[in-house]
């Protein structure tokens, strides 16, 4: 029952956010933000919003103060919307993912080349020895039974 309204209560600090986030907060630091997650807690007292940024390190810092600094505005206008006894305070997290996920595609680039030049060794690989290292069997003549 808890976890089914926790649930609910983060879609809805999503959306407003994000709604929020979309109309604009007039500050120049901010960068082109992507809600990405919101997490609850079980008395509905806190929530952890993911975001990312598109950009390098700079607009990252940059959109990380300036939501640290919009919290308090963000906090009172989903406190409004979402009509509940306690308003949960927010709290703004970098979520890697886009990084994370850029790292994983690199290494699987990197094994598919290094598999590509193992199957090109083996296509042109020799046997060491024979090429049947095994001994065949005796063949019976039919009077040596």
């Amino acid at each position: 029952m808890a976890g089914e309204r926790q649930a609910r209560m983060a879609d809805r600090i999503k959306v407003l956010v994000a709604e929020r986030l979309e109309k604009g907060l007039r500050d120049p630091r901010m960068g082109f933000v992507t809600i990405t997650d919101v997490r609850v807690t079980g008395d509905l007292q806190h929530a952890s919003v993911f975001y990312t940024v598109l950009g390098g390190e700079e607009e990252r810092t940059s959109t990380a103060e300036a939501l640290r600094a919009a919290t308090g505005m963000l906090r009172s206008e989903v406190g409004r919307q979402l009509n509940v006894r306690l308003t949960p305070t927010l709290e703004f997290i970098h979520d890697g993912l886009a990084e994370d996920a850029g790292h994983i595609e690199e290494l699987l680039r990197e094994a598919r080349e290094r598999d590509n030049a193992v199957a090109g060794l083996a296509a042109s690989a020799t046997y060491a020895g024979d090429a049947d290292p095994y001994v065949a069997p005796r063949i019976l003549a039919d009077d040596e039974d």
